[in-house]
């Protein structure tokens, strides 16, 4: 179930600590939040949780910023910067420690070492014993102290889920947690529950590695309400994590990257993974290809299964590929240019940006990334005279290739520079010598494109133009012959 339209305003949150890139599970988590917010017409933040000072960096911030935006994660207002809030987590732990919802702890680092080594000893949870819970803090005098919850110890507490249904944890496992360190700072603990509710957070949806901490976090929160009102429990959904393909939990060799590795490094489209993102743990009947519209629609929590998503790279290139058919011609140019300037180390100029955007609509047809694209598209750019692959050489090293080569040459010199014509041409010729037009046509397709697998042949030979096009042949047609009996031959 989700929020109905008598429910408050639905206003859900990422939260991602800025120590790296937006990770694949991240951007996952905040997909859900997006699309449930959306939805329900509500509100979707974003908070840093840049409390740990020593490995959170401007450069991470920035680059989790940029994905989010690569894939269209718009949040609402201002990202929150959860560092700048510790004097209101600080003055939250302090009214908890008036109303007797926390207390001073004073024991000592060596203390806790020995009270977690006889608790190891003793095959016992590590668990703090709440040693200082019901003493007079004076006794601490003017030693250093933390701030420390007062958890509740009778009876259980239950969440009822939105994805994981009833989930009941005894009191008694749920240990006095740190709310202030010694030097006055604020735990992830305390500053999450404040942040979530100052900024009017309903639904907390993340994933399922979090959901022992929800136990705690709620405990905290009816303290604050019962301290004095106004601390509503979130609605919680904890979505399970997504594995490897060979159900192993998630790591680099399944593809678990930055999401700017699949922009940069792997060419994917953004609407490509956001499709094959949602997929990944949520359903709606047998589709496939879901546009954000459509899921904006559609989504909701009942949608999320209960079991962990399986990451599968060759799925999401299968999704890749429908979107890049999908694509606008002069989009893909733009995306392309880069990576084609890159493989021929020069500038494309003008010219080669038209042929590129003029041959688009058939190279897009074969490649499932942006990487492939580039490479399928090179022979059309490529300097005289052009690189041969294996195949190609293979193919033209047949000692018939070259005879009929220049054949088709001297056929074309007076047709038409239109894709009929020319193969029109290319038909006369294999007549002419009793071959087949295969026979014809695959010694033609190497020596204009140097591979043996291309578009549709004739309409590359249009879009190459006349000068070019029967420049290649007499390259070719110039070019050494294999070695007699294959010696030499390219295998």
């Amino acid at each position: 179930m989700g929020a109905t339209p008598s429910d408050p305003q639905v206003v859900t949150r990422f939260a991602p600590s800025p120590t790296g890139f937006l990770h694949i599970g991240g951007a996952r988590t905040a997909l859900f939040n997006l699309l449930f917010a959306r939805h329900h017409g509500g509100r979707f933040l974003l908070r840093i949780e840049d409390t740990d000072r020593a490995r959170s960096t401007q450069a991470a911030v920035d680059a989790i910023l940029d994905g989010m935006r690569w894939l269209a994660l718009d949040w609402d207002g201002e990202p929150v910067m959860q560092f700048e809030r510790a004097p209101r987590h600080a003055a939250v732990a302090h009214a908890l420690l008036a109303s007797g919802h926390a207390y001073r702890c004073f024991a000592t680092a060596d203390e806790l070492e020995a009270m977690r080594a006889a608790q190891r000893a003793a095959k016992q949870p590590l668990r703090y014993d709440g040693r200082w819970r019901d003493r007079d803090p004076a006794q601490g005098g003017d030693a250093p102290f933390v701030v420390r919850f007062r958890a509740p110890r009778d009876g259980s507490t239950t969440i009822t889920d939105r994805v994981q249904g009833d989930v009941t944890v005894a009191n008694a496992e749920l240990d006095d947690m740190v709310l202030l360190r010694s030097d006055g700072s604020p735990t992830y603990m305390l500053a999450v529950v404040v942040d979530d509710h100052d900024m009017g957070v309903t639904h907390v949806i993340r994933g399922d590695d979090h959901l022992n901490n929800a136990f705690r976090q709620l405990a905290l929160i009816r303290a604050l309400d019962a301290s004095g009102g106004g601390w509503p429990d979130p609605v919680y959904a904890h979505i399970p994590l997504i594995h490897g393909s060979d159900g192993a939990k998630l790591s680099k060799r399944h593809g678990a990257l930055g999401v700017d590795a699949y922009r940069d490094e792997l060419g994917m489209l953004p609407e490509a993974v956001d499709n094959y993102l949602l997929k990944l743990g949520w359903g709606h009947g047998d589709d496939e290809f879901i546009d954000r519209a459509q899921a904006t629609e559609w989504f909701d929590l009942a949608g999320i299964g209960r079991g962990p998503a399986r990451f599968d790279l060759r799925k999401l290139e299968h999704v890749n590929g429908h979107y890049i058919r999908l694509a606008d011609d002069a989009r893909l140019v733009d995306l392309l240019v880069p990576r084609v300037e890159r493989l021929l180390d020069r500038p494309l100029g003008e010219a080669g940006r038209a042929l590129l955007h003029r041959g688009m609509g058939e190279l897009k047809l074969r490649a499932t990334d942006l990487n492939m694209l580039a490479a399928a598209s090179l022979f059309y750019l490529r300097a005289r005279p052009i690189p041969m692959d294996a195949a190609a050489q293979k193919l033209l090293d047949d000692p018939v290739a070259r005879p009929v080569v220049a054949a088709v040459r001297a056929a074309l010199d007076g047709t038409p520079w239109q894709a009929a014509a020319i193969e029109a041409a290319v038909r006369g010729v294999a007549e002419a010598q009793g071959l087949k037009l295969g026979k014809v046509a695959q010694p033609l397709r190497a020596a204009v494109t140097g591979s043996g697998t291309s578009p549709g042949l004739f309409e590359v030979l249009e879009l190459l133009g006349r000068d070019e096009a029967l420049g290649r042949l007499d390259d070719v047609i110039a070019s050494p012959a294999a070695p007699a009996s294959g010696q030499g031959s390219v295998a």
